[in-house]
């Protein structure tokens, strides 16, 4: 390869990479507000909030790579360490199961490889979102809960889920029962808000 061509390429990777550092940038942004916005669903504990943070991650995943839209999943918590309210336990477990939720469908969608699809892009989100839900169970009865426990009685928490339906017993239980399938709804809302805005804002990702 001449020089001259050796250079153009070199200028071309470049912009790619400061387009991808930079649209990475832009949607940790929008993903730490949408984190801010959280709120409570019926049906759920009032401590269990609601939010569509994942949605700016998800769409790095599909336009940048899986690994983007893991680092936008990191950001996003760490920027919101800055005003936390969980002493940094409930970023962390964000992280981990926002990583596990975009990185999936990220994967798997790259698999589709020149064939690319909405049909591989909905696979893999719905794959992620399912893992994410799995996930939750053991995250938060083994991290997350036994922290907030130091907080709050545990029997105080189970009586929350309790007042929604009294036949659970055990804080396992309560996990199968109403946080797993939350998660995957919120997963779920998630993937159908990406399929919604993605084409119109495909520009602007990939290029």
């Amino acid at each position: 390869m001449s020089q001259p061509e050796t250079t153009t390429a070199g200028r071309t990777h470049a912009k790619s990479r400061t387009h991808r550092l930079t649209v990475t940038a832009m949607l940790s942004t929008v993903a730490l507000v949408l984190m801010t916005l959280d709120f409570s669903v019926p049906l759920i504990p009032a401590f269990v909030k609601m939010d569509v943070s994942e949605l700016p991650a998800l769409l790095a995943a599909f336009s940048l790579g899986p690994w983007y839209g893991v680092a936008v999943c990191f950001i996003k918590n760490a920027l919101h360490l800055l005003q936390t309210s969980t002493g940094g336990v409930g970023e962390a477990a964000n992280f981990m199961m926002g990583a596990v939720f975009v990185g999936t469908a990220g994967v798997i969608y790259d698999r589709f490889g020149q064939h690319k699809s909405r049909r591989g892009a909905l696979v893999g989100a719905l794959i992620g979102a399912v893992a994410m839900a799995l996930i939750s169970v053991p995250l938060n009865y083994y991290f997350t809960y036994p922290v907030y426990a130091k907080f709050m009685p545990i029997d105080v928490i189970l009586g929350m889920y309790q007042a929604i339906r009294p036949s659970v017993n055990g804080l396992l239980e309560c996990l199968v029962t109403f946080n797993m399938p939350f998660t995957f709804l919120k997963g779920v809302l998630t993937v159908a808000l990406c399929f919604l805005i993605y084409k119109p804002l495909s520009p602007l990702l990939h290029r």
